[in-house]
C-alpha cells in the first residue's frame, strides 16, 4: 500500500485557502484516476484504488492542520506503510507560487500539519511542496495561509492541481525527480511558468512560521 496524504484545514469556511491546496491536489488525484467516493476513516477522508500498478490510499486528514499526524499514524499502522511509501502534499510558503518541489525527510519549516506528522512518524517521509508565494512580512503568514486563493489565481491553482492528478503514477511508483519534472515542464508549457524557471509574474521568498 501506497499512502498519499492532502494537507488542509476541514470544512467550507477552509476550503478555498492556500493553506488548503494539499486537500485540492490529493481530490484532483482521486477525480482524475476514478477513485470511489471518500468515506470517513482514520480520522479523515479516505479512499483506495490502483495506481500505475500500485494499491494506493488517499488521505485527507479532518484532525484540523495542527493534529494531522493523528490521522497519517494510524492509518499507515493499520496497513503497515513504510515512510518511504508515505507522500504528503502540502503548500510551501518558500517556494513561488505555481512552483513544485519535492523532496524526503527534513524539518517542517515551521509548517505545523508537517510538524505533527513528524512527531507521531518522523521525518522521513516523502513530501510534495505546492508553492503559494509568502506575503513578504512574517507578522502576515498566519492571515496569508489562512486566506482564500485570490481570483487572479484560480487558474494556476486548478491548472496545477490536474496537472499532479495527470502524473500522480509517478508518486505511487517512486519517480519523484520524474514527477517533479513533468510538472514543472507541463506548467512552463501551459503558459504558468516563465522561461526563466520562476512564475509568470509570481514571487515569494522569506523563512515562514505557519498557521
Amino acid at each position: 500500500m501506497r499512502l498519499l496524504v492532502g494537507l488542509g484545514n476541514p470544512g467550507s469556511r477552509y476550503a478555498g485557502n492556500r493553506h488548503n491546496i494539499g486537500f485540492m491536489a490529493i481530490e484532483a488525484i482521486a477525480r482524475r484516476h476514478g477513485f470511489p467516493p471518500w468515506r470517513k476513516r482514520f480520522h479523515g477522508q479516505a479512499t483506495e484504488g490502483p495506481l500505475a500498478g500500485e494499491r494506493v490510499m488517499l488521505l485527507m486528514p479532518e484532525t484540523y492542520m495542527n493534529e494531522s499526524g493523528r490521522a497519517v499514524q494510524e492509518a499507515a499502522q493499520f496497513y503497515k506503510v513504510p515512510l518511504a511509501d508515505i507522500v504528503v502534499l502540502h503548500d510551501e510558503l518558500d517556494l513561488p507560487p505555481g512552483k513544485v518541489r519535492l523532496k524526503t525527510g527534513g524539518g517542517a519549516a515551521g509548517h505545523n500539519g508537517l510538524r505533527s506528522i513528524g512527531a507521531h512518524l518522523g521525518n522521513d517521509f516523502r513530501r510534495v511542496r505546492i508553492g503559494i508565494g509568502h506575503p513578504g512580512i512574517k507578522e502576515m503568514v498566519q492571515h496569508y495561509v489562512l486566506q482564500d486563493f485570490a481570483k487572479a489565481e484560480r487558474d494556476w491553482v486548478a491548472t496545477l492541481c490536474d496537472t499532479i492528478a495527470d502524473n500522480a503514477g509517478l508518486l505511487a511508483k517512486g519517480q519523484d525527480s520524474t514527477f517533479q519534472n513533468k510538472v514543472h515542464l507541463a506548467m512552463q508549457a501551459k503558459g504558468f511558468l516563465g522561461p526563466d524557471k520562476e512564475p509568470a509574474g509570481g514571487g515569494g521568498a522569506g523563512k515562514p512560521e505557519r498557521a
